[in-house]
């Protein structure tokens, strides 16, 4: 996690343009926390997705799930 403060974002947007892609990054102004850029991971529906395939088809009682 990084912190920045609001002109450090103003002046480099690009640099932490790229770097919010990969960490956490919080910018501060006047030592306070204003709002935190957070990087986009996968679809949760994707992640969804992989947990029910781990699980055994018992678990589902929903028949319009497709499970294959």
């Amino acid at each position: 996690m990084c912190e920045i403060t609001a002109t450090e974002f103003k002046t480099h947007f690009g640099k932490y343009m790229e770097l919010g892609q990969n960490e956490e990054i919080v910018v501060t102004h006047r030592g306070k926390p204003i709002f935190t850029i957070i990087p986009k991971k996968e679809d949760l529906t994707k992640r969804w997705e992989s947990y029910f395939g781990m699980l055994p088809k018992e678990a589902f009682d929903d028949k319009d799930i497709n499970r294959e």
